[in-house]
């Protein structure tokens, strides 16, 4: 029956069936995932890879909690998603000044991957801003800033 609904009237559907914020932006980033990971397929990466390596890159460095508090990602996730990244090279894990820190860097081949997969995100990406319009791309992610921000006080 819902699978040859028209998409506006599923989606009109689940909106009003079900008005959960929680649930609503987790089925949309499901979706918006598994698109991303389609277009990001022929660089190697998913797309939660490279938002790790792309956050990586923009920090220079940075600790297992500052990387986890940028990405609002509890610890055992961030170690699960970096695993991968380790073991491909595309990371390195440091000793830092103080021994207990161990910062986390991009490495010269993570830097490789994360340029041979921009084309890929820049395409998706476009897609998805062009699609919507400028001002409804700027209005969603406004939007969804101030729902973060709402939410971080109480979590």
């Amino acid at each position: 029956m819902f699978k040859e609904m028209p998409k506006e009237s599923l989606y009109e559907f689940v909106r009003q069936a079900v008005p959960c914020v929680g649930f609503n932006t987790r089925r949309a980033t499901r979706l918006i995932t598994q698109y991303y990971d389609k277009a990001l397929a022929p660089s190697g990466l998913r797309s939660t890879q490279y938002s790790l390596l792309s956050s990586l890159s923009m920090m220079d460095e940075a600790s297992m909690q500052e990387l986890a508090f940028v990405l609002a990602m509890d610890r055992t996730t961030l170690t699960r998603n970096l695993s991968p990244l380790l073991k491909k090279g595309l990371i390195k894990v440091s000793v830092g000044n103080d021994r207990r820190a161990r910062p986390l860097q991009i490495t010269p081949k993570g830097q490789s991957a994360l340029e041979k997969a921009l084309p890929y995100w820049q395409k998706a990406q476009s897609n998805i801003v062009d699609t919507l319009g400028a001002d409804k791309w700027d209005s969603m992610m406004r939007g969804l800033h101030q729902i973060s921000m709402i939410v971080e006080e109480t979590v």
